[in-house]
């Protein structure tokens, strides 16, 4: 894959809104790694049209919403092993993965053909550092314990940590994703849990509220 790959039309411009988005977030992106981004993209743009995927169906819209929105919190990734819980098409796990090629990135789903998609995207993408894993979350007891679990999917906090604290290693923790600040949910987490950050996102071209709340164990 090469950087000629998107030249000219839509493609150039969503290749123009991805590095304009990167410099905003400040990351540091290799001509390699955006055209994996956009590799991926057009991807999930055509398997989307078979599969329903993502309810998102405009490209430009999925460079702000799903790969910047992703990649927004690459700087809290703390640790080596990581499993994005509800990953759906990847998100955020595989923009993350491919910005972070020295981590590794369990991507747990319990729809086939999600994880389906996710086994292409690790085939053509040539991302030897993720794995998809086709598991309700509370069935799924890998050998290794992670140093995060990643989600942006859970509809609770409480059902996150719940769920998925069995995923973590001594020292590990959780990274959750969200839109409006959750007041209700903060008060309702377990009592052997606490919040140690909590601060919004500005992703690039979202209007919209979101934040990023790390959760520890006490």
């Amino acid at each position: 894959m090469n950087s000629n790959y998107y030249t000219g039309g839509p493609k150039s411009q969503q290749r123009k809104q991805l590095k304009l988005g990167l410099g905003s977030l400040e990351l540091v992106c290799s001509e390699h790694q955006i055209d994996q981004l956009l590799k991926y993209l057009d991807m999930l743009e055509r398997w989307n049209k078979a599969y329903n995927l993502t309810a998102i169906r405009d490209p430009l819209d999925m460079i702000h919403l799903h790969l910047l929105d992703s990649l927004a919190i690459s700087a809290e990734l703390e640790g080596d092993d990581f499993i994005d819980v509800g990953t759906g098409p990847g998100l955020p796990g595989i923009p993350l993965a491919i910005l972070n090629q020295e981590k590794k990135f369990t991507l747990l789903d319990s729809n086939g053909k999600k994880t389906r998609f996710l086994f292409q995207v690790k085939l053509e993408l040539g991302l030897d550092n993720i794995s998809e894993v086709n598991k309700r979350v509370e069935e799924f007891h890998p050998q290794m314990a992670y140093d995060c679990v990643l989600s942006r999917a859970f509809s609770s906090l409480g059902d996150m940590v719940e769920n998925c604290q069995h995923l973590l290693n001594q020292n590990g923790y959780f990274l959750a994703m969200k839109g409006k600040l959750p007041q209700t949910e903060l008060s309702e987490l377990p009592k052997n849990y606490k919040v140690e950050k909590l601060h919004s996102i500005n992703v690039p071209g979202v209007e919209g509220q979101r934040h990023l709340i790390k959760i520890v164990k006490t």
